[in-house]
């Protein structure tokens, strides 16, 4: 194999974001629209469907790749996480050369102080990932602040798997009065229904296929709640998940969509999500579905 030459790629790459800031500037016009979508690299096809509506939707379109140390509450997790900006950079420009990549180092994000800032989500931070990952929220919080203080986005993109996060950039923007307008994007799944996410890629091939069930479970789980409480689903799931080790189920929720508090009693007008997160070989797959 031979590295690829970064040089002979004719998209634009910025590596700092004063060249980045500069840039965009030059290319603007008052009426410029600029779509962004924040990944942290390790590129399926998941990511490039959002970089292709940002394609379809905007007049530019720039992607930041950055490992965010900020939201890692696990250091193992942090270390192991895959990087792979050079096969990310060939896929980004198989797409279009016309994105604009943003692919910083830790320093030219944080300038020497990594260091999350403090948000108030209004409970949403509280609920899910959040219980199970103290921190992770403000880490999310501060990095997506600071991208969109850089990049100045019209739109913005987030795939639905990670609703929560969704949910709670979107709070930030709101309570930060940034003009940003941000986008849930459909959840790009892999054949056998497994929610595409960077971390599959250290899945075994094994596990990778058994990892469908996640997806069935959803669906059943779905089904159930058409003429079942919250609870009763939930203690169905749970004893589901008794029986297939490896995968270990380490929280399996029903909640209102918007405040991502748990269902208790269920009304017809409310809408309703089913959130789960299973671990295999400290793999974290997270994953939901939408029951109304």
């Amino acid at each position: 194999m031979f590295a690829l030459n970064l040089n002979k790629i004719p998209m634009p790459i910025f590596y700092g974001k004063a060249a980045l800031i500069d840039y965009l500037k030059s290319i603007k016009t008052p009426n410029s629209t600029i779509g962004f979508v924040p990944t942290m690299g390790a590129l399926h096809q998941g990511h490039l469907s959002l970089m292709q509506q940002s394609l379809t939707e905007n007049e530019i379109t720039v992607v930041s790749i950055f490992v965010n140390p900020t939201q890692f509450n696990n250091p193992e997790d942090l270390s192991k996480y895959p990087r792979t900006l050079e096969a990310d950079i060939e896929k980004i420009a198989g797409l279009s050369v016309d994105i604009i990549l943003y692919a910083p180092s830790v320093e030219d994000i944080y300038e020497g102080k990594v260091l999350s800032q403090s948000f108030d989500f209004d409970g949403l931070e509280n609920q899910m990932e959040g219980k199970f990952r103290p921190g992770h929220f403000n880490g999310v919080g501060t990095i997506v602040k600071r991208l969109f203080e850089i990049v100045t986005p019209t739109n913005a993109y987030f795939g639905e798997k990670d609703f929560q996060q969704l949910q709670i950039v979107k709070k930030m923007v709101s309570k930060n009065n940034l003009s940003v307008n941000v986008i849930g994007c459909t959840i790009y799944r892999e054949p056998n229904g497994l929610a595409m996410s960077s971390r599959n890629e250290r899945l075994t091939d094994e596990h990778r296929a058994d990892a469908a069930l996640i997806f069935e479970i959803l669906n059943l789980a779905k089904e159930k709640f058409k003429t079942s409480s919250a609870e009763d689903v939930t203690k169905w799931v749970e004893k589901s998940f008794e029986t297939t080790a490896p995968f270990e189920l380490e929280y399996f929720q029903i909640a209102d969509e918007t405040t991502l508090t748990p269902c208790i009693n269920k009304t017809s007008t409310e809408k309703y999500r089913a959130f789960i997160a299973v671990i295999v070989n400290n793999i974290r797959l997270i994953d939901t579905i939408s029951l109304n």
